[in-house]
């Protein structure tokens, strides 16, 4: 009887980290690909409900590489950094995003699915997948590519999680904020629907 427990035990295990496993894709850029550090102590352990949209809220930069981009990130993230309002962020585990798309809708692996994301802004991001896509959406338009990686990234990991298209949402639909930007807002209900099929 207890060999049959720890084998029930071992496939549930199994079965959990694929489950909270990266989607596999052949654009996608590891952890290992861009050089992650080591995340630091302090990630919240979260069950994803829902997958939630970002932008990063600055133009977006074709010519720089996507791992010199998340280096930079996670280097902001792990310190004590000031805001462009002034605020302080405190030091953060990790990148804030699970996945990050760039200009060229390469996808970049972020933090563990199996942690929260970190925010700035007043919400709990426990139970959220966060995608984070390059660019500031309030003044340019996603790219077609990115457009295209949201959409097959999307699909992937509500069929993963069990979820659908009414549990993905926007940064602006839990606090006040323009983040993802009214262009990316706008092209939502499209993209959803590439996912859809």
């Amino acid at each position: 009887m207890p060999t049959s427990r720890k084998r029930i035990k071992a496939a549930l295990a199994v079965a959990a980290a694929v489950l909270l496993a990266p989607p596999a894709g052949a654009d996608m850029l590891t952890r290992a690909g861009w050089g992650a550090k080591p995340a630091l102590a302090g990630q919240q352990a979260h069950t994803v409900q829902r997958i939630t949209l970002h932008h990063t809220a600055v133009r977006a930069n074709p010519a720089r590489p996507l791992a010199a981009k998340m280096r930079g990130l996670q280097r902001f993230s792990q310190s004590d950094e000031l805001l462009a309002d002034g605020r302080r962020k405190p030091v953060w585990p990790d990148v804030p995003y699970h996945f990050y798309i760039g200009a060229a809708g390469q996808v970049a692996e972020g933090r563990d699915l199996r942690f929260a994301g970190d925010t700035n802004t007043n919400y709990d991001p426990a139970g959220h997948i966060s995608i984070a896509l390059e660019g500031n959406f309030e003044v340019e338009k996603p790219t077609k590519a990115q457009e295209q990686a949201l959409a097959e990234l999307l699909a992937r990991l509500m069929q993963d999680h069990g979820l659908t298209a009414a549990d993905v949402g926007t940064h602006r639909h839990f606090t006040a904020t323009a983040c993802p930007g009214r262009h990316l807002e706008a092209r939502l209900p499209a993209i959803l629907n590439a996912a859809a099929r």
